[in-house]
């Protein structure tokens, strides 16, 4: 008997404890619906953390409802011209969200013969559906109070929102258009803002693998661009380099991959494999010569190949007569070709052949001339920045000191320089 009696006051205090759970919940929609929006968020609240009550999906559908309910509150007084309060407007509506979801997956799950019977879905469906421009509205808003991490928020909630599972059904329950595809941009570019750097990768990677939609924000190259940059922030160098052989094998005429690349090559010493990455640059995009023609030429000078360098310098200035990179570079081939010969005379004892040198050095050095002056006058009209201004001044002197010394009368010239870099 005392057994009995036990067991029997377990199940009357257990079922008592139910009672007064569902009733909070009761007692949470009238608060609801008397609009005091305090007090049904601490009836909810104790609903949510009661073992009983947290796995019912009403629970979290009065929850979700309670948000909203602050968030149509305050988008009233907006279109009836009265004053808003555009922080709880906002808290609100993302306040609904996640509640929402838990309330549908709850509900989502079968019974003990197997069934679904979700009675929330058609009317959470229906306000996720209607908010959802809303969540543009409530990032800027973040992003104008410069919060980054709450405006990324919003603006995911508005790139997740039309793939969740309870619209899976509905083909035509969003216009998925240029503005779908430019707050991706917006809910990256936040997470960046933010420093929040796993996480802008991880939106990277998703927009990487959905459907571009050609808007007037970016370009479909401009998210593997990011994705390069964010791997340079998280110091992942191998996963960068990845990134930049995608980027480069996707996007070929991109001016960001393939340079970055042969960059990459060259700090690592690795010349064969920029030249080879600089000869498709070229095939890929002939219109850049002046920089993908420049670098090879650079690059072959290094190596010795004067020739072949000149050659590239001459076709970065056949398309393009001002390329300052080519002009400079081609200056400086024959530069190092007159000082090569100049050293290679100073151990010479024929006589002869040291004249023929020393021909060979002038002849170099006067033809690197027009190639400086047209620079410096290029550098003068767009006001370069002194530093540029010097680099190129310090050749001409080099070049007007070495002709001098060989005979040939560049004095006026010199001083005329040395005056500038106050050289005298």
């Amino acid at each position: 008997m005392r057994k009995f009696l036990l067991l029997t006051m377990i199940a009357v205090f257990s079922a008592g404890s139910i009672f007064a759970q569902n009733s909070a919940l009761k007692d949470a929609k009238r608060s609801l619906g008397k609009d005091d929006l305090n007090e049904a968020r601490t009836l909810i609240n104790q609903a949510v953390q009661n073992a009983e009550t947290s796995s019912n999906p009403e629970t979290w559908k009065i929850m979700g409802d309670i948000g909203n309910k602050a968030f149509d509150n305050e988008r009233t007084k907006a279109m009836l011209g009265q004053s808003t309060n555009d922080k709880v407007m906002y808290d609100g509506l993302m306040e609904s969200y996640l509640p929402y979801l838990k309330a549908d997956s709850l509900a989502e799950l079968p019974d003990s013969k197997g069934r679904v019977r979700n009675k929330f879905r058609k009317d959470i469906s229906s306000i996720l559906k209607a908010n959802h421009p809303f969540y543009i509205n409530g990032g800027v808003y973040y992003n104008e109070q410069n919060n980054y991490s709450k405006a990324a928020d919003f603006f995911e909630v508005y790139w997740n929102i039309p793939t969740l599972p309870m619209f899976a059904g509905e083909s035509n329950a969003f216009v998925l258009d240029s503005t779908y595809q430019t707050i991706k941009y917006y809910a990256i570019i936040t997470a960046i803002q933010a420093e929040d750097h796993k996480r802008a990768l991880k939106m990277l990677e998703r927009a990487a693998n959905e459907p571009f939609i050609e808007n007037s924000a970016y370009q479909e190259s401009d998210i593997y661009e990011l994705m390069a940059s964010e791997y340079i922030n998280l110091g992942d160098s191998a996963k960068y380099l990845e990134i930049l052989y995608t980027g480069a094998d996707k996007f070929p005429k991109s001016k960001y991959f393939i340079p970055n690349l042969v960059n990459v090559f060259i700090r690592d010493g690795q010349t064969d494999k920029a030249l080879a990455y600089l000869d498709q640059a070229i095939l890929n995009d002939p219109t850049n010569a002046c920089d993908f023609n420049s670098v090879k030429g650079a690059l072959l000078a290094e190596s010795g190949d004067y020739s072949g360098a000149e050659a590239e310098y001459n076709k970065a200035l056949a398309q393009d007569p001002n390329c300052e990179r080519a002009l400079e570079n081609l200056a400086r081939n024959y530069i190092l070709q007159a000082q090569a010969i100049k050293e290679e005379t100073a151990l010479l004892t024929n006589r002869q052949q040291m004249v023929e040198n020393d021909k060979k050095s002038i002849d170099l050095y006067q033809k690197s001339l027009p190639f400086l002056e047209k620079l410096e006058e290029q550098l003068k009209a767009r006001n370069a920045p002194e530093s540029e201004n010097n680099g190129v001044l310090l050749l001409l002197r080099n070049v007007y000191y070495n002709l001098s010394v060989m005979g040939v009368d560049k004095s006026k010239e010199l001083e005329a320089i040395e005056s500038v870099l106050n050289l005298n």
